[in-house]
C-alpha cells in the first residue's frame, strides 16, 4: 500500500499520537497480558520445534505452536484473507466512516462482527490487541521491512505479542502480492481449491485479458492517476503502485511525473499546475479523506477544465484494494470498460 494521501495517512506532516494506554478498572494491565501471552510462544530456535511456521517478505519466520486461529490483520489484509476463506478475529486501519457503515477499504467484511484496535494512521489499542490473545498479527508493507500501519512508538509491544507476518505490496508485482496471500492463506488452512476461489482467479485472467486487448486498441491514450485533497494534487507514479505496474505491463499507457517525494508514489502537484501532464483519462483515489470527482468539479476551477473531466473520462481507483483475485477483478474490468469508452484528447 502506498504512502497515499487519505485522512488516515501521515502524508500530511506528523501522523495524530496514539492513545494513552489506560488500564480499565479490575482490568489485567498490559505488563500481565504481554507476560500471559507470551508465556507458551515457541522459541525460533528450538531445533525441535515442529509446529506451523510462515516465512514472510522480510525473509522472518512467524511460528507458532498450532496454526493461528485468533488472527488480526490489517483491514486491507484482512479483507484478502476473507476472500480466500479466512476470517479475522481483530483488525486496525480503514474500517469504519463516522457513521459506522463500513471504509470502502474493508471490503466484504462484516465490520461489525470484528474488534476494531484502530481506524485511523497512528491509533493501535495495545491493550484490547493484548486481551484478544492473539496468535498471529498480519499486515502488508509499502517497503520491507516497515510493517503497514503498526506505529512505530508501539511496535515492540505489538511485536511482543504475537508473531507478525509483513507481506510486500509496494513496488512489486501485483500477481506476485496475490499469490503470496494465497500462500499464507493456504497455510492457515484455506481451501485454495474451492470454487469460489477458483473462479475468482479464472475471472481475474479474463479481466486482465481483456484490459490488454483494451489497452491495445486504445494505443497512444494517457492514462493518469491522482490522489486529490483541498491543497494539493497528487500524481501517481505508475512504478511505485502494484496495481499500476500491472496495468502497465498488460499495455496501458500512464502518464509518469517528472519528480516523486522522497518516499516516491506521487508527486505534489497545486491546484494552479493541475493542467501540468495531459491526460485522456484520469484515476481518481477512492479512499476514504480523498476528493471525489463531484466534489472536485464543483470545487477546484483547473480541474474543471482538464479536456478529461469536460469529456467526463474520469474513473475511480482503488489503489488500497485488497490483495486477492476475488478484490482485483472487478478493478481491472472496470479499468479496460473505462479505456474502451475513451478518446484521444490530444
Amino acid at each position: 500500500m502506498p504512502s497515499a494521501p487519505s485522512s488516515s495517512t501521515s502524508v500530511f506532516g506528523p501522523a495524530p499520537s496514539r492513545r494513552t494506554l489506560l488500564a480499565a478498572g479490575g482490568a489485567l494491565g498490559l505488563g500481565a497480558l504481554l507476560t500471559a501471552c507470551g508465556d507458551d510462544k515457541p522459541a525460533a530456535t528450538d531445533p525441535d520445534y515442529k509446529g506451523w511456521s510462515f516465512e514472510d517478505d522480510r525473509g522472518t519466520t512467524a511460528r507458532t505452536k498450532d496454526t493461528p486461529r485468533r488472527i488480526v490483520a490489517y483491514i486491507g489484509a484482512a479483507a484478502a484473507l476473507h476472500d480466500l476463506g479466512v476470517e479475522c478475529t481483530g483488525v486496525f486501519g480503514p474500517t469504519k466512516l463516522k457513521n459506522g457503515e463500513p471504509d470502502v477499504q474493508a471490503a466484504d467484511i462484516d465490520v461489525d462482527k470484528v474488534t476494531v484496535l484502530g481506524n485511523e494512521w497512528g491509533r493501535f489499542n495495545v491493550e484490547k490487541y493484548a486481551a484478544l490473545k492473539p496468535d498471529l498479527l498480519v499486515t502488508t508493507m509499502n517497503v520491507s521491512p516497515t510493517l503497514w500501519y503498526v506505529p512505530e512508538e508501539s511496535a515492540e509491544k505489538i511485536a511482543a505479542l504475537a508473531p507478525t507476518v509483513g507481506i510486500l505490496t509496494g513496488r512489486t508485482s501485483l500477481t506476485q502480492a496475490i499469490g503470496r496471500f494465497s500462500e499464507l492463506a493456504g497455510a492457515l488452512g484455506a481451501d485454495l481449491e474451492a470454487a469460489a476461489v477458483k473462479a475468482a482467479k479464472k475471472r481475474f485472467e479474463e479481466a486482465s485479458e481483456k484490459l490488454r486487448r483494451a489497452a491495445r486498441a486504445r494505443r497512444g491514450l494517457k492514462v493518469m492517476a491522482v490522489s486529490a485533497t483541498p491543497d494539493l494534487l497528487y500524481v501517481g507514479n505508475p512504478t511505485d503502485f502494484t496495481d499500476l505496474r500491472h496495468y502497465r505491463e498488460l499495455g496501458v499507457e500512464f502518464v509518469t511525473p517528472d519528480s516523486t517525494g522522497k518516499d516516491g508514489f506521487f508527486q505534489e502537484v497545486g491546484w494552479e499546475n493541475a493542467d501540468k501532464y495531459r491526460a485522456d483519462l484520469i484515476l481518481v483515489d477512492r479512499r476514504t479523506g480523498n476528493l471525489q470527482p463531484a466534489d472536485l468539479k464543483r470545487t477546484k476551477p483547473t480541474w474543471a477544465k482538464l479536456p478529461a473531466v469536460r469529456a467526463g473520462q474520469v474513473t475511480s481507483w482503488s489503489n488500497e484494494a485488497q490483495f486477492s483475485h476475488a478484490g482485483y477483478a472487478p478493478l481491472v474490468e472496470r479499468l479496460a470498460d473505462s479505456l474502451d469508452a475513451a478518446k484521444s484528447l490530444a
